[in-house]
């Protein structure tokens, strides 16, 4: 099969997954569609078309739904199906992205225009200025005109209703044809339109116009829960600064930050948001990354730092290098991958959708028996079991248990992206709270990622002067280890005298003059070769190494001056979160290809089993040993070297700060690099998954107990209408709370 052009459109109007699934219908029957992926909680629509499609025969189709449709700009070439997710081949159903990928270039494309207010999606503003709104107004107002008319003049009654109702009417009808004959028979609308004129045909037409107006009350208050849903992760859109102050040739001018090329220099003011992702090249300074990472504390960053779009600059003027576009910035990304994701259906939602196809139709068929089998058998009286039957149609309406499931999902999707925990789509949200056992990478994962001094330890002179020395010879150095040092001692405000004639020695150290004095900075049994180590020192030295540290011996002159260890420490969380994880009942262990004594090292320290000295594939052989003895394992890592490991495990989470890697290559990734994320992530997805239980529970309960008010008499056909549209509204609220942060 050859490309497929692939069209993304925005969709007004959507209330719940029912309307979703009105739509994917009747598109996917247009000629030449290959592929529609509808998302309700973004607001969009995308078609994969052979090129052959008629785009506007789509947005009609579309439009005489009922919703309004708007292209977003941008048109993008995909491969076929068949090249379809190309990130990981896993044999589960996590990666379940409906042979939808989106094209980089049309991504980042959206991105910007919801980044820069171009939604046009005419649900926004009040609710009395929407198309449904004025429908639900003008009903409201002829339903009370009916009741005034039939008030003053009663034999005109039943006619004053019958044109009330049918002022409502009328578009649910139209809606209900349109939908049929795109392939939906057995929509809301219709099962609607057939109960108001049933009961018009009973007598009971004062109920078939109350039942209209709260119809269209509660297609209201779905439209504005939905509304809600949709908002909670665009609002991180407007994070972004409109405008950036770009440096060119000596001079300062204030630019559109969506002109902001890759390369440009950006003036940040203190209390500015940041315009783009970039790197600091000068200043120091503190910033509030709690809006992209959920870190309430402010960092210092200062020169080579990355620095992300939407957060704030503290109390210090930044020169920002731009290096990324606003397209592609960390928040439009991010925005981009919770939408992709709530497109990606778990497991459940699957399930219901496909019990949502057999159920519909089997309401219908209750209803009908009700309303015929026992005049016929029983004798009873026809106009009484009609109208139950009529009320039966209402009550059976799948909205509430459609929406149950994809409502819970992307508000988890939101709340999550919110604290800079990023999921790709309900069946990864859905297997982490089965996830029975963690494994970790060392190095960036567990640990900092770069080596610290931990120790500096004095000889024959004292710990300032053998940290200067050695931060004199490391001078110019890029090495970690030099570096670390270098660190060490500006942190400790140590003036660093001039080196001479600094070079290194292969394998061995770095030699130089320091104030005319002959200075050595290297391993130990180099050291050791110019001045012999006493057992004293060999003993510690050699303690050191078994905490897993590497050590530098440092001679001046003739005399042994001191020693300076250096690891990579575990991340100041580590322990805390490594420990949440146990006490929730999932196993953890370490799988690292460091020295087996370094690793060992961070996990005494730790507490976690370790594996050592691995190649990847080892890593990749122990996760599918885990998987065969039954355990669900999350594989944690950079996303780069440990790829197989990442793409075995039943979940696969990146560690890092925004980067491509972090956010793209695996299922899940954690902006923060917090360990005690990893917790937070099945704890997210257990309370996602009791609040669709919740909701669940919430819609077939609520259409059980009407189901029999109605059948004794208790109720008739407009508190029906309420255990539907009430059904809906209670769901879309409950799943809200995910919004919510823990208590």
């Amino acid at each position: 099969m050859g490309e497929l052009i692939e069209k993304r459109y925005r969709v007004g109007g959507m209330d719940c997954a029912g309307c979703a699934a009105k739509i994917d219908t009747a598109v996917r029957r247009m000629p030449g569609v290959e592929d529609v992926a509808v998302s309700v909680t973004a607001g969009t629509m995308t078609v994969r078309h052979d090129g052959t499609s008629d785009l506007v025969a789509i947005e009609k189709r579309v439009t005489s739904l009922g919703y309004s449709v708007a292209q977003l700009a941008g048109r993008s070439q995909v491969d076929a199906p068949s090249a379809c997710c190309g990130h990981h081949d896993h044999d589960h159903a996590k990666h379940d992205h409906e042979g939808h990928d989106r094209a980089r270039q049309e991504q980042a494309t959206d991105a910007l225009e919801g980044l820069h207010g171009h939604d046009h999606a005419p649900m926004a503003g009040p609710w009395w200025q929407s198309k449904k709104g004025r429908l639900t107004i003008l009903s409201g107002a002829a339903l009370v005109v009916a009741y005034a008319v039939g008030h003053l003049i009663p034999s005109i009654a039943p006619y004053a209703f019958v044109v009330a109702m049918l002022i409502g009417l009328v578009p649910i009808a139209r809606r209900a044809v349109v939908a049929a004959f795109a392939g939906t028979p057995f929509s809301i609308e219709m099962l609607m339109t057939i109960a108001a004129v049933g009961a018009v045909i009973i007598n009971a037409g004062e109920e078939a116009a109350t039942v209209v107006f709260l119809f269209l009350v509660g297609e209201l208050l779905e439209g504005v829960a939905a509304g809600k849903a949709r908002e909670s992760i665009q609002s991180l859109t407007t994070l972004v600064p409109k405008r950036a102050f770009l440096e060119e040739n000596g001079k300062t001018r204030e630019v559109p930050a969506e002109d902001l090329a890759v390369g440009s220099i950006i003036l940040v003011r203190p209390g500015d948001r940041i315009a783009a992702d970039g790197t600091i090249l000068s200043g120091d300074s503190t910033i509030d990354e709690a809006p992209v990472t959920g870190e309430s504390t402010p960092v210092r960053k200062g020169e080579g730092e990355t620095v992300f779009a939407g957060t704030v600059n503290g109390d210090a003027a930044l020169r920002v290098k731009v290096t990324a576009a606003a397209a592609d910035n960390t928040i439009a990304r991010v925005v981009r991958l919770v939408e992709e994701a709530q497109e990606s259906k778990a497991p459940t939602e699957r399930f219901i959708d496909r019990f949502s196809r057999y159920y519909t139709p089997g309401v219908v068929a209750v209803a009908a028996l009700v309303a015929i089998l026992p005049p016929l058998l029983a004798g009873g009286a026809w106009d009484e079991w009609i109208y139950k039957g009529l009320a039966i149609l209402l009550i059976g309406c799948p909205c509430a248990l459609v929406i149950s499931t994809p409502a819970a999902i992307a508000a988890s999707l939101s709340s999550g992206a919110r604290r800079g925990l990023l999921l790709k789509g309900g069946a990864v949200l859905e297997t982490l709270g089965k996830v029975t056992a963690v494994a970790f990478d060392k190095t960036g994962t567990l640990t900092e990622g770069k080596p610290q001094v931990t120790d500096v330890i004095a000889f024959g002179q004292d710990e300032a002067e053998v940290l200067q020395y050695a931060a004199a010879l490391e001078t110019g150095s890029s090495h970690p280890l030099a570096l670390a040092i270098l660190a060490r001692a500006a942190a400790a405000g140590v003036t660093l005298p001039t080196v001479i004639d600094a070079k290194a020695i292969g394998g061995k150290g770095i030699i130089g003059t320091v104030e005319g004095q002959p200075i050595f900075f290297g391993s130990p049994k180099a050291a050791d070769e110019r001045i012999p180590l006493s057992a004293e020192q060999r003993h510690r030295i050699a303690a050191l190494n078994d905490d897993g540290k590497t050590v530098s011996v440092l001679v001046v002159g003739d005399t042994l001056a001191g020693a300076i260890a250096m690891r990579d420490e575990p991340r100041d969380d580590a322990k805390t979160g490594l420990e949440k994880l146990t006490e929730a009942g999932v196993k953890t262990i370490m799988l690292t290809g460091d020295n087996r004594r370094t690793a060992e090292a961070i996990g005494r320290q730790l507490g976690i089993e370790v594996h050592a000295e691995l190649m990847p594939e080892d890593k990749q052989r122990i996760v599918s040993e885990l998987k065969r003895d039954g355990l669900i394992v999350a594989k944690v890592g950079d996303g780069i070297n440990d790829a197989p490991a990442l793409a075995t495990a039943d979940v696969g989470i990146a560690m890092g700060g925004g980067t491509d890697v972090a956010l793209e290559t695996a299922d899940a990734a954690i902006l923060h690099g917090r360990v005690s994320d990893v917790a937070a992530m099945i704890a997210l997805s257990k309370r996602t998954m009791r609040n669709i239980v919740e909701n669940i529970t919430i819609a077939l309960g609520l259409k059980a107990v009407f189901l029999v008010t109605t059948i004794v008499g208790i109720t008739g056909l407009w508190p029906a209408i309420l255990a539907d549209t009430g059904a809906t509204v209670l769901v879309t609220i409950n799943a809200l709370r995910l919004l919510k942060p823990a208590t």
